[in-house]
């Protein structure tokens, strides 16, 4: 497409494309900044989702306290547009990246997790030679199992961090993720407790080595609510919120709504059992399962390689005709894409750069 779409029909939109519905981000930025507003938690969301400075804007302006990022390449392209403070929720780890926190932490304010004494070192030492004082949470797992101390090993580690020059403990950071796309309610509120207990026992455990956890951070979209209104929480992470994804439509009780597309067309009708569309892997993302196909529960998506996926059901879809897909995993699906196309009333009213799209490192 070679004219500005602003002002433009969706339907006039070359394919495939990225969409979001205005109205239903805002909806869904605004129920999340309620939650914080009715529990008294500070809101910390998460940019890995969106990679869009400005989407991460429009969260400062509902009250967020600062952004989440999961590398330094989103932290980095957020604070070039000034946006902070900044919290890199990844552990950060050799040479190469610590110099890159430290340029990061000279230019805004920044805080970064760490999960053993080794990597505290480091970066202490490094923010020692930049004359800078970098806040510190140490990270904690409670039942994902992917990166995170023990929760009966954080004090231990806490307090060697509050003895490092060039630190700043500020608290601790315990991550549930392995709750968040559990659908069950009933499961995910039992899963819940045993990590919030999980968080609270390493909180005192820090708190009765005379330490102050001024922030404990937790949760996803999964468990913002449930967290934000525990008194061991100080702020809650939630990132899939601002979109959804048809799998996180099917986690109970979750009062967010979809908001991202992917605009797909008809573009062959030979084979008898399945019009072909083009929207395959690299225009929709499909390791949480297959997208469903919006305002059409008829129909069945499947893919069909790199650029194809096919739609099976009752109708058939004429040649060059567009629907819509709902992603199943919208942070890796929005990661494929150079922009988003905003629209309202079946308007593109803007165009917004996926701003750290592919920022891995």
């Amino acid at each position: 497409m070679t004219a500005d779409p602003v002002g433009r029909p969706v339907a006039e939109l070359d394919t495939p494309a990225l969409l979001v519905d205005l109205a239903a981000l805002e909806r869904n930025l605004d129920r999340m900044a309620e939650l914080g507003r009715r529990t008294g938690k500070g809101i910390r969301p998460h940019a890995k989702t969106h990679k869009s400075r400005e989407i991460a804007r429009m969260q400062l302006a509902r009250g967020a306290i600062g952004i989440t990022c999961a590398k330094l390449g989103e932290a980095e392209v957020l604070a070039e547009a000034g946006i902070a403070p900044l919290l890199v929720s990844t552990e950060i780890t050799g040479g190469l990246k610590v110099a890159r926190l430290i340029a990061l932490a000279r230019r805004t304010k920044t805080l970064t997790v760490v999960d053993d004494l080794e990597g505290a070192v480091a970066i202490s030492s490094a923010a020692v030679k930049a004359g800078l004082r970098v806040g510190v949470l140490v990270d904690v797992n409670v039942g994902q199992g992917r990166s995170g101390v023990a929760p009966e090993g954080a004090a231990d580690l806490a307090a060697r961090v509050a003895e490092l020059p060039g630190l700043r403990f500020l608290g601790l950071q315990a991550y549930e993720g392995h709750l968040q796309h559990v659908y069950d309610a009933a499961d995910r509120m039992r899963g819940w407790r045993e990590a919030i207990a999980r968080l609270a026992s390493a909180r005192a455990a820090i708190e009765g080595r005379g330490l102050t956890v001024e922030i404990a951070s937790t949760a996803g979209t999964g468990t913002s609510d449930l967290a934000a209104g525990h008194p061991a929480v100080t702020d809650v992470q939630p990132g899939s919120y601002v979109f959804m994804d048809c799998d996180y439509g099917r986690v109970e009780t979750l009062a967010y709504e979809s908001a991202l597309t992917v605009l797909t067309s008809v573009v062959s009708r030979q084979r008898p059992d399945a019009v072909l569309v083009d929207a395959g892997w690299k225009a929709v993302t499909v390791e949480a399962g297959m997208p469903i196909v919006k305002g059409h529960p008829e129909l069945v998506y499947a893919t069909m390689g790199d650029e194809h996926g096919a739609l099976r059901g009752e109708t058939r879809p004429g040649l060059g005709e567009r629907v819509e897909l709902v992603p199943s995993h919208c942070d890796t699906t929005v990661n494929l894409y150079d922009r988003y196309h905003v629209i309202r009333d079946g308007m593109v009213e803007a165009v917004w750069p996926i701003d750290a799209r592919g920022r891995t490192q």
